[in-house]
């Protein structure tokens, strides 16, 4: 084949190429804005579906059933900022790269029709192959859990990828965050630990060691900066 035949031939590829990534780039950009939305409402169905509103349409009503505030790490609220935009993943990997940084914590509060307050945690760590987050439920009492959501991407199915199901979600129903004294102590997730009568502790994941610690250091870590607020607010004043 002459040097023409093998110029056309690289030139044909180029183009082809070329034509490619504008084509994925183009259809990246026009499927951006529905890919936000979706996440946007599973995030709104996960923190309503804490506390039983499980209904197809019940994201909708978000606004109105919640309201969103931004905390501070010392538990103070940010203003102008709106919790439901904020990413508590995307803030803690700022962190990592800039120690100084300080963290903005997204925090939800839902009152039932007599008045009662629960408190919706969003949390999020890091398991054995990547990434894993969490919402919790949290009593009025700022101690009593009422429910817990967590989700994974990329943990191995049938071991870490079980912190996605009834049967290691519901161990956390009742399960207290505070000691006898009044002092934070969180939930742990430990191999064994899984009985009634330990509030403080859930069975760990069978094989799933790391993912386990993942999702304990998540919790330690992240209810403590909640509580600040809960506890500054625990008249609920500021409700």
């Amino acid at each position: 084949m002459s040097s023409k035949g093998n110029s056309g031939t690289i030139v044909f590829a180029l183009l082809v190429t070329t034509l490619s990534a504008a084509l994925l780039a183009a259809a990246a950009t026009i499927l951006k804005p529905a890919q936000d939305e979706n996440v946007l409402k599973e995030k709104q169905q996960n923190i309503l579906s804490l506390v039983g509103l499980n209904g197809a349409n019940d994201y909708k009503k978000f606004e109105e059933l919640v309201q969103g505030v931004v905390i501070d790490e010392q538990g103070s609220p940010i203003k102008g900022l709106e919790a439901i935009s904020l990413d508590l993943a995307s803030e803690k990997k700022l962190k990592t790269k800039n120690p100084s940084y300080k963290v903005r914590y997204p925090l939800y509060i839902y009152k039932d029709k007599e008045g009662k307050v629960t408190y919706l945690l969003q949390m999020a760590g890091v398991g054995l192959w990547g990434p894993v987050w969490g919402y919790l439920a949290l009593d009025q009492d700022g101690n009593t859990v009422k429910s817990a959501i967590f989700d994974h991407k990329g943990e191995t199915p049938g071991l870490g990828a079980e912190i996605n199901t009834d049967g290691f979600e519901k161990q956390f129903n009742n399960k207290k965050v505070l000691n006898d004294q009044g002092q934070f102590v969180s939930i742990k997730v430990e191999k064994g630990k899984h009985d009634a009568s330990m509030p403080h502790a859930v069975d760990a994941i069978s094989g799933g060691t790391i993912t386990s610690n993942g999702v304990s250091k998540m919790l330690e870590e992240d209810i403590a900066f909640y509580l600040k607020y809960i506890q500054q607010n625990s008249n609920n004043k500021a409700l």
